[in-house]
């Protein structure tokens, strides 16, 4: 099977859930699931952005990202978080790859417009070819969400969005977003187990939904559209599930249904 895993970055911050989330990745290789890891680092770029001086503001879930905030975004993703995760899975034993997705110009953005958040982009293009080489090699790559539009421009992207379009590019049969929270909550506050794609606009709409899950199901349902057959929303946390997400039945986190 084809999994794309997106982690976030506030589970990047946890080295116990790097670990954890790390050692799951032999195991489904072993298996013959190819993988593509899809990293933000939205925690570390907030917290080096502030050690600098720099003030941080978001519209609608997305970071606001004039130039010098783009280039930390780079030094951050490109550089600390990803090599981090590459080491941690390399322990683990299983060979990795670090990216982002200018290398090789694997990811090419535009700049997003409406609104317009500075260098801040929207993919338009996966070069999946180049990730089949990799699986090919017995490789698995990780890929931070940075892209490069025809300008010659690195573009932040969000990275929810980027593993939705890395899924779809790649013909992936599940998408698995692991985060900070337990899934998407009700009005109430109690964890969907399932969510209906149609039942969305609806939460968005009466504020049920706010903040950074706005972009994270914006991309779910563009997953679910484009052919991904499994969108699920898990906490990471409970990364250990991973190795049986194909052939186990899993009680916690949020599976977003077509």
């Amino acid at each position: 099977m084809k999994l794309v895993v997106k982690i976030g970055g506030a589970a990047l911050d946890n080295k116990e859930l790097v670990s954890k989330f790390a050692k799951t990745i032999p195991s489904l290789c072993q298996d013959g699931h190819k993988l593509v890891i899809v990293h933000g680092g939205g925690a570390t770029l907030t917290r080096t952005l502030k050690q600098l001086g720099c003030e941080t503001s978001f519209v609608n879930g997305l970071r606001v990202t004039d130039e010098q905030t783009r280039d930390v975004a780079i030094m951050v993703l490109a550089g600390q978080l990803n090599k981090q995760l590459v080491a941690a899975i390399g322990g683990a034993g299983q060979p990795a790859i670090g990216i982002c997705g200018g290398d090789l110009r694997i990811f090419r953005a535009t700049k997003k417009r409406y609104p317009d958040l500075g260098y801040v982009g929207e993919i338009v293009s996966v070069d999946a070819q180049w990730i089949e080489r990799f699986w090919s090699a017995g490789v698995v790559p990780i890929v931070s969400s940075l892209a490069l539009g025809n300008d010659g421009e690195y573009y932040n992207v969000n990275a929810d969005a980027m593993a939705s379009a890395c899924a779809i590019a790649c013909g992936a049969h599940a998408l698995v977003y692991l985060t900070d929270v337990p899934g998407v909550k009700d009005a109430e506050g109690s964890v969907l187990r399932w969510l209906g794609a149609d039942a969305i606009q609806k939460m968005v709409s009466d504020a049920t939904i706010s903040g950074g899950m706005l972009p994270k199901l914006e991309a779910c349902t563009q997953a679910l559209k484009q052919g991904v057959a499994r969108v699920r929303i898990l906490p990471a946390n409970q990364a250990e599930v991973l190795p049986g997400f194909f052939t186990h039945p899993i009680d916690f986190g949020t599976e977003v249904v077509a």
